[in-house]
């Protein structure tokens, strides 16, 4: 009898051991969908394993047989991407209906089920966009903005020119904000932006507007780098490259493999700038003389032997050495510290994805989160990173790409192309 009371308990426990029955989720579980993007399905049971699986699309008196499967033994999670591409659907409501069994005995062996129904609103209409700003005309290498407005929520707009994607930033009036640049490294056939706007269903909208961007070719320099440059500078650039020890080599590294770090790592602050302008007005130009022109193109010999080519995004500027260096305009200090070949660096977000660059600074007055005031002292020139001598490289930084800062230092550019548009944008 206890032997028998014992068999007994143990066959209730295991009988009941799992009245559950599968956990049942769909991303998205509400909310738009479309053609475009497939519903991700979830399936789980842990205790017991899947058994059987069946999805039914409902839309008025239409049903479909979405999915159906019978999975093996030991299926105790299941994933699998539900498309609605093809099917002939109306702009709507349309219902998910999911039925899923598990290997349980309970139920004399049948197992148990569970159901779920998603309502779910069926769109394919891609976003409308309609342009607020007028005439966007641009110079190679310099900036643009953009005013305009979407008729709903979308999930990425802004504009696109060949690979690069410049996001826009919805104002407090609902309208979009997008300043853009016409890259200094592409040929003139892939100057055409586009507008881009995706919403919450995946459906895409690319449409183009009135531009005109006058190309133009890089400017061109010679670089002697002697051999005492090298062994003034080369060693502070070691800690990158312990593996190299002859000075001519590690300066082709740091030239090279650094310069595109650094300029990788540009395009980390993006994430951080502020959703709106926090400039005012044109920017200030730093007081000295200009070296060479933005996006020079250099070609750097040692011994009249050619050894690399790059270009040099900012102007460099030439004044008394150890002079002050102010903020450009109003905003936010991003980075403040050594940055490979800018030396002690110091990166102020602007808002809209702009930002200012000084670079191959003596000292350092400000830190990350500061918020500066245009004019305000923010550190000292130097000869800190890749640098021959004490001066200032200022560059301006837009979505993580270097543009021409000369358009901003001149007051008709500022207040023609991009103060006349922020006008577009309604007052709270």
């Amino acid at each position: 009898m206890f032997v028998l009371l014992i068999a007994l308990v143990a066959g209730g426990v295991y009988y009941f051991r799992d009245t559950d029955g599968p956990e049942i989720s769909l991303t998205p579980a509400s909310g738009p969908v479309s053609s475009r993007k497939p519903l991700q399905l979830t399936l789980t049971d842990q205790a017991s394993g899947l058994k059987q699986v069946d999805v039914l699309l409902v839309q008025g008196s239409k049903q479909i047989a979405l999915y159906s499967q019978e999975l093996p033994p030991g299926s105790y999670q299941h994933r699998q991407q539900l498309s609605l591409a093809g099917i002939k659907l109306n702009n709507g409501p349309l219902e998910i209906r999911v039925t899923a069994g598990d290997r349980s005995i309970y139920h004399f062996g049948q197992g148990n089920t569970g159901n779920r129904s998603f309502i779910l609103e069926f769109d394919s209409k891609p976003p409308r966009i309609s342009v607020l700003s007028r005439s966007h005309n641009l110079n190679q290498g310099g900036s643009g903005l953009i005013i305009y407005k979407v008729n709903e929520t979308v999930t990425r707009t802004g504009v696109q020119l060949d690979d690069r994607f410049f996001p826009a930033y919805q104002q407090e009036d609902g309208s979009y904000a997008c300043l853009f640049a016409a890259p200094y490294d592409l040929s003139p056939k892939k100057l055409v932006p586009r507008l881009i706007a995706e919403d919450l269903a995946g459906n895409r909208r690319r449409s183009g507007f009135y531009h005109h961007i006058n190309a133009r070719a890089l400017h061109k320099a010679k670089i002697n780098i002697s051999n005492r440059f090298l062994e003034a500078k080369m060693p502070d650039f070691q800690q990158y490259f312990p593996e190299t020890t002859d000075l001519l080599q590690i300066f082709i590294r740091v030239n090279r493999e650094l310069r595109q770090q650094n300029r990788a790592r540009l395009q980390e602050f993006v994430a951080q700038t502020e959703p709106k302008p926090l400039w005012e007005g044109a920017f200030l130009r730093p007081k000295g003389t200009n070296r060479e022109p933005f996006a020079t193109a250099r070609t750097y010999y040692h011994n009249g032997k050619k050894i690399d080519r790059q270009v040099h995004l900012g102007v460099d500027i030439a004044s008394v050495a150890r002079g002050p260096v102010v903020a450009a305009n109003s905003g936010r200090v991003v980075l403040a510290e050594e940055f490979g070949i800018y030396g002690q660096c110091i990166i102020i977000d602007h808002g809209l994805g702009l930002m200012s660059l000084y670079g191959h600074l003596s000292n350092i007055e400000v830190a990350a989160g500061d918020l500066v005031k245009k004019g305000q002292e923010i550190a000292r020139t130097g000869a800190t990173g890749l640098a021959g001598g004490d001066h200032l490289h200022f560059g301006l930084i837009l979505n993580g790409l270097p543009v021409n800062p000369v358009e901003w230092w001149d007051r008709n550019w500022v207040r023609n192309n991009i103060d006349s548009k922020l006008k577009l944008i309604a007052e709270p």
